[in-house]
């Protein structure tokens, strides 16, 4: 799904709000018909790190980990430290599946600087997808990129949501939206279209 709007329409406080980042003032978000925010803090924290997986439009990769480093970080929280010794080859494994999947296999002890800005979108979204979320929550993914990049980074989505990968992607690019298999504009922090 798509959110539309310009600048401060609302759509990323939407976003975040549907991942449990931000706190509603009022009302309700249900996932799978339990409120998200009833109950402890440590609830949404795992809903977070499993439940959902976050793309932003600034990366956010920590530039004194490698590009496998930065993917593992997910897992690497979800799991006690015994849990994650008894699963790190299993997990790291994985983790570099999914990164050659995205066409990084050749950049997995490299760090964030030496990589352009497409390939350290790619490494986002493996990071977002690590722990295999049931909902992708992207950001103006394409917003920091050039026009082919940002296409590529597109059909990139388009791939994971035609296998199965529910996605919810704000962008305020028409065209983006546009690739999208249902559209929400929004206009003052309210839905207008739909």
């Amino acid at each position: 799904m798509g959110v539309t709007g310009i600048s401060g329409s609302g759509k990323s406080t939407l976003l975040h709000l549907l991942g449990a980042l931000d706190i509603p003032d009022r009302g309700e978000i249900s996932f799978e018909g339990r409120n998200m925010f009833a109950g402890p803090s440590a609830r949404r924290d795992r809903l977070r790190n499993r439940t959902f997986g976050f793309v932003f439009q600034f990366y956010h990769l920590l530039p004194e980990l490698t590009v496998l480093e930065n993917t593992l970080l997910p897992c690497m929280v979800s799991h006690t430290i015994l849990g994650w010794y008894s699963r790190r080859s299993r997990i790291r494994k994985d983790t570099a599946d999914l990164l050659n999947r995205l066409g990084l296999g050749q950049r997995l002890g490299h760090r964030p600087n030496e990589l352009s800005g497409g390939e350290r979108q790619r490494v986002a979204i493996a990071r977002a997808l690590a722990n295999k979320p049931k909902v992708l929550l992207a950001d103006e993914p394409t917003g920091n990129l050039d026009v082919e990049t940002g296409r590529e980074i597109l059909e990139v989505l388009k791939t994971l949501n035609n296998e199965g990968q529910t996605i919810v992607m704000v962008t305020h690019d028409p065209q983006v939206a546009a690739s999208a298999h249902r559209i929400v504009s929004l206009v003052d922090g309210k839905i207008t279209k739909q």
